[in-house]
C-alpha cells in the first residue's frame, strides 16, 4: 500500500486554486439556517441541479406511483433520439387506434393520421397527452410494452434503482413505481443532457386540433424563475409535481408527490424552492481540466504530473458560509510512471470545519510514459534511497 500525506510541501502548488476555493484562516461566525418546511405530501426532495446536493428530503426513497410524471422518461427518450439524429422534429408518427382511444388527459390526435414528432413532444410535455405518449412509444419500440422495457433500461443507466415502468403514460398499473429521489435524478438528466430542448418544458400553452390547452404546472405563471418540468395526477398517486427553477447561478429541482389537490402541489413545491433559494447558493469552483497542482513523478519521461479534476466542480453551500470552506489534497508519496490520462493520482477533500462536504478524485492531465531502461535503472536507485531516508 502506498503512503499518503497532506499535499502541502514538496509539490508545486497552484495558488489560484486555493484562493478560488475560498481558503481562510479567520474564524467566521456560524451560519444558522432554519429547519426546512414540512410539506403536506407523501414524499418530497429538493436538490441542486449542478452539485447534486440534497437540501431537503422526506420519504424520498419510498416507492410511489408517479402518474404522468412518468412522461418525463417518455419525452427524454424521444428527445434523445432527436439529438442522436435518428429522427427529425418533422418526422411523421402514425397514430394507432390504441393511442387514439386511450382515456385520461389527451392531445386529441386522430386515429389514422400522422403527426410531426415535435408536436407529439409538446402534446406529452405541455398537454400531458396519453395518446401522444402511446403514439411515440409505438413508433420507437413497436409497442408500449416494449417501450416501457426501454424506459427501464434508461432508469437503470441513470441509477434510478427504485424505479420500474410498466407503461409510457403513468396509467395506474401494478408495479409501476418510482421515488421522489429517482424523479429528481431524471429531471437532472433532462436539463443537463438535452439543454437545447429543455425549453419545451417552459411552454405555457399548446394548441392542436383546434384545442388549446394550458400547461398544468401552475408555477410557470406564478414564479418567473420556474421553467419546467411535469405534473402528474391519479387517484392512487395524488397530485404530484417535478419542478425546476434557476435564480442567478443556482438551479434547483423539487419533486413533490402525493399532495391533495392541484393547488396544493403548486403551493408545497413553491415552499421547497423558496427555502432552497433563500438559504443556499451554488458555486462553480473549478472547471474540468483546470490544473490544480503539480506533483513530482518518478521513473517517467517527465519529472512532474499535472493534477486536474475530471469534471466541473460545483458546491452548494449555506449562504454566507463560503469563506469557511477549506481544501485538503492528499497524494501518494512517490507516484511512478507510467500514468494514463484520467488515472487517479490523489484526492481533493472539501471541508466545512470538521465536516467533510465532498471528495473528488484528482487525475493525471496527460499520458506519461515510463522512462527508458537507464532512466528507470538510475531512477529506481535514487527512489530507493529517498524512501530509505524519508
Amino acid at each position: 500500500m502506498p503512503l499518503f500525506r497532506l499535499f502541502t510541501a514538496s509539490p508545486v502548488i497552484n495558488l489560484s486554486f486555493f484562493l478560488s476555493l475560498f481558503l481562510s484562516v479567520a474564524v467566521h461566525a456560524t451560519v444558522i439556517i432554519p429547519k426546512p418546511p414540512v410539506l403536506d405530501a407523501s414524499a418530497y426532495i429538493l436538490i441542486d441541479a449542478d452539485s447534486g446536493h440534497v437540501l431537503v428530503e422526506h420519504n424520498s426513497s419510498e416507492q410511489l406511483p408517479p402518474a404522468s410524471m412518468t412522461k418525463m422518461m417518455t419525452s427524454y427518450i424521444a428527445v434523445h433520439e432527436l439529438v442522436e439524429g435518428n429522427v427529425q422534429e418533422n418526422t411523421l408518427v402514425p397514430i394507432s387506434v390504441n393511442a387514439w382511444k386511450k382515456g385520461g388527459s389527451k392531445m386529441w390526435v386522430r386515429e389514422g393520421t400522422e403527426v410531426p414528432l415535435i408536436d407529439l413532444l409538446r402534446g406529452i410535455i405541455v398537454q400531458s397527452g396519453n395518446d401522444a405518449s402511446i403514439a411515440v412509444a409505438e413508433y420507437f419500440a413497436g409497442s408500449e410494452s416494449a417501450f416501457s422495457g426501454w424506459m427501464n433500461q434508461y432508469a437503470q443507466e441513470f441509477g434510478m434503482v427504485n424505479t420500474h415502468f410498466e407503461n409510457a403514460t403513468g396509467w395506474p398499473a401494478e408495479g409501476h413505481l418510482t421515488t421522489a429521489r429517482d424523479l429528481a435524478t431524471l429531471a437532472k438528466h433532462i436539463i443537463k443532457d438535452h439543454p437545447d430542448h429543455y425549453g419545451l418544458y417552459a411552454e405555457k400553452y399548446f394548441e392542436y386540433n383546434d384545442i388549446r390547452q394550458p400547461n398544468r404546472n401552475k408555477l410557470l405563471w406564478r414564479d418567473p424563475s420556474v421553467d419546467g418540468l411535469k405534473t402528474g395526477h391519479t387517484e392512487e398517486a395524488g397530485y404530484c409535481l417535478a419542478a425546476s427553477a434557476k435564480r442567478e447561478n443556482t438551479r434547483l429541482i423539487a419533486v413533490v408527490m402525493g399532495t391533495r389537490s392541484d393547488e396544493a402541489r403548486a403551493r408545497e413545491t413553491q415552499k421547497l424552492l423558496g427555502y432552497g433559494f433563500r438559504y443556499f447558493e451554488t458555486y462553480k469552483l473549478y472547471s474540468a481540466g483546470d490544473v490544480l497542482a503539480t506533483e513530482k513523478l518518478w521513473l517517467g519521461k517527465q519529472d512532474t504530473v499535472d493534477l486536474v479534476l475530471g469534471a466541473d466542480l460545483y458546491m452548494t453551500l449555506p449562504r454566507g458560509s463560503k469563506d469557511d470552506l477549506t481544501a485538503e489534497v492528499v497524494t501518494p508519496d512517490y507516484p511512478e510512471a507510467p500514468l494514463a490520462m484520467g488515472e487517479k493520482v490523489g484526492t481533493l477533500t472539501l471541508k466545512m470545519g470538521d465536516d467533510v462536504m465532498a471528495e473528488h478524485a484528482l487525475v493525471a492531465a496527460t499520458d506519461i510514459d515510463e522512462s527508458g531502461f537507464l532512466g528507470r535503472f538510475f531512477g529506481s536507485i535514487k527512489l530507493f534511497f529517498v524512501r530509505l531516508f524519508a
